[in-house]
């Protein structure tokens, strides 16, 4: 071991008292000399174990409720003297201030006092600055200490005294470091991003402590992460790891089923990020045999999710298909034995959770971020270009079409009928080709497109869509319009006696 420290003394400081009880007491069995303040040093104290006040130290008390307890030179000189400068040895007998080898960290709960949704001022109150200087300088220091800087890591650093029996290498010191510095780093993010929410000029910070290495990325000679907290937003009940493809298909499936939330039983089957089958019935079971009807093939391997808990008979058919991922809310126990009788077939039960207001990817040498398409097209938004006015039916229709047509890959055309998805022309280069492809499907699938109708996630430069869905059967469209020549598609379906819907908003997904 290159480098080694033997913990004498240990300044011990925390929100969270889970985990501390062992350390402490494996402290006590090293005669490793404890101090400490506050809240911290009762607890210590009332395990039986010598704990020295840190008031002791500094000849000066707690003071404004408590916000000035460690900001003092004997405790900071404590922690970043270099033990191995002799200017600093000698000032450290010089002043009384005795040597810190291990500082013990947990910061004020700051984020979840945000997330709580307290008052302001709680807010502030939970912004540590004792404890985030400490951080910052035994990390500093990581020469001659080893600082432990959240209660995550309580567990490691009880191994590493076992271990050693107080003893510590530079590796452990640096590694230690540098969790200390992500705690830090991470905190005044948060801090940052609760100040300047709202701000015309506000900076980029983004900060995800919490990294899951994939098996691969999009490809297997991709590596993969996942940043995030997939467990608050889904309880994993069955099934192999998920992949960084069926992440993306999740986030699809999740966001274009939020469009339904509350509603009818409603069935989606996604593919490569796109709806493939997508029905709203009387039961959950009508609701996945109609979305299957939509796309069989491409069902295959694809991502399932439901609006609504999936019941034995909805299990019995979902089994037959050869699938990735099921969703829902629930299961009853009767379906989950069932679908459990594939062994890498991943289930999860959704939660309540509200997902980002915000979007971010990487661009070129840096980032876009952009709001959630948060807009949903409703009956009020609507304005009546063409003469003939939709019918009540294909007036749900058209909404129904419009909130798939939101979530899939522009350019795009979606058709609908009777609430389900009859086929969808997704990601192509002309708006007419992605037509062509959604009457090709449908018609391969034995849809009858008559009484159809069309939903188009942009605006319409020329007449030819309408027209070719009219030659397909399809009655009603649903479009943003505010193309120049929106006129020359509005002739067209007076003309032929079809109905078509403006909703002012444009849905491209890229």
């Amino acid at each position: 071991m290159s480098n080694v420290k033997t913990i004498k003394s240990a300044l011990v400081s925390v929100f969270s008292k889970e985990g501390l009880e062992p350390i402490i007491r494996k402290l006590n069995e090293l005669d490793v000399t404890i101090y400490s303040t506050g809240g911290t040093q009762r607890f210590i104290n009332e395990l039986g174990v010598e704990v020295i006040p840190v008031e002791d130290i500094t000849s000066y008390p707690s003071i404004l409720g408590g916000r000035v307890k460690t900001l003092h030179p004997k405790v900071f000189g404590g922690i970043l003297n270099r033990q191995e400068n002799i200017q600093d040895v000698a000032e450290l007998a010089e002043f009384d201030i005795p040597q810190i080898d291990a500082v013990i960290v947990d910061l004020y709960p700051f984020e979840k006092t945000v997330a709580s949704g307290a008052g302001h001022q709680d807010i502030i109150e939970k912004i540590d600055i004792g404890g985030i200087s400490l951080i910052r300088a035994a990390a500093k220091n990581c020469a001659d200490v080893i600082c432990v800087s959240s209660v995550e890591d309580y567990d490691e650093f009880l191994e590493v005294l076992n271990n050693g029996q107080g003893r510590v290498t530079e590796d452990q010191r640096r590694q230690f470091a540098a969790k200390a510095f992500n705690v830090s780093s991470h905190y005044d993010t948060a801090i940052y991003n609760y100040f300047s929410a709202g701000s015309e000029d506000k900076v980029l910070k983004l900060s995800e402590p919490r990294r899951k290495a994939l098996r691969y990325g999009e490809n297997p000679h991709q590596k993969g992460f996942f940043y995030g907290d997939f467990d608050a937003l889904f309880t994993k009940l069955h099934g192999k790891e998920l992949s960084y493809n069926n992440l993306l298909d999740v986030d699809a499936a999740v966001n274009l089923m939020n469009e339904f939330r509350g509603e009818d039983p409603t069935f989606a089957i996604l593919k490569h990020n796109n709806a493939c089958g997508l029905a709203q019935r009387a039961t959950i079971n009508e609701a996945y045999v109609d979305a299957l009807a939509g796309d069989p093939v491409s069902a295959f391997g694809g991502i399932l999710i439901s609006n609504t808990t999936i019941d034995k008979p909805t299990a019995e058919e979902i089994h037959k298909l050869f699938c990735e991922v099921v969703i829902a809310p629930a299961f009853t126990g009767d379906a989950l034995d069932i679908l459990k009788g594939k062994k890498n077939r991943i289930l999860l039960i959704q939660k309540e959770i509200r997902l980002p207001k915000q979007l971010v990817r990487t661009c070129l040498n840096g980032m876009l971020v952009q709001d959630r398409d948060s807009i949903t097209d409703s009956e009020d938004m609507l304005t009546y270009p063409t003469k003939k006015r939709p019918s009540e039916s294909e007036l749900e229709d058209l909404l129904f079409a419009s909130r798939i047509c939101k979530h899939t890959k522009s350019n795009t055309i979606v058709l609908a009928k009777n609430k389900q998805l009859c086929a969808s022309g997704t990601g192509q280069t002309s708006r007419v080709d992605a037509l062509r492809q959604a009457i090709h499907k449908a018609k391969s699938f034995d849809f009858q497109l008559d009484g159809a109708v069309m939903a188009s996630d942009a605006f319409f430069p020329f007449p030819d869509c309408v027209e070719i869905a009219d030659n397909a059967g399809i009655t009603a469209v649903i479009q943003p319009g505010g193309s120049i020549k929106d006129q020359l598609s509005i002739a067209y379906c007076d003309a032929h006696d079809m109905a078509m819907v403006f909703t002012g908003k444009r849905h491209f997904k890229h």
